[in-house]
């Protein structure tokens, strides 16, 4: 799943090279801390947040095979 969000924010960005997800398992979530260059936080985000939920569903539908809850939170 770590691949999977690293690959599309890496197709939005400018500055792929720093892209850096780290994760945080517990039970049943799993946590995908997301950061990216200032400069590309815009694009991450979208216009009143629409590229991040697209990516959250995108997270959401893939998960539905791994058994766990997977959350996006995007960190400056």
């Amino acid at each position: 799943m770590k691949n999977l969000l690293i690959q599309i924010v890496q197709a939005l960005v400018d500055n792929p090279e720093q892209v850096q997800v780290n994760e945080i398992e517990s039970v049943q979530t799993v946590v995908l801390e997301l950061r990216v260059a200032k400069s590309d936080m815009g694009k991450i985000i979208g216009r009143q947040g629409k590229t991040a939920n697209a990516i959250r569903a995108i997270l959401n539908a893939a998960s539905g095979k791994a058994g766990k809850k997977y959350l996006l939170e995007i960190v400056e």
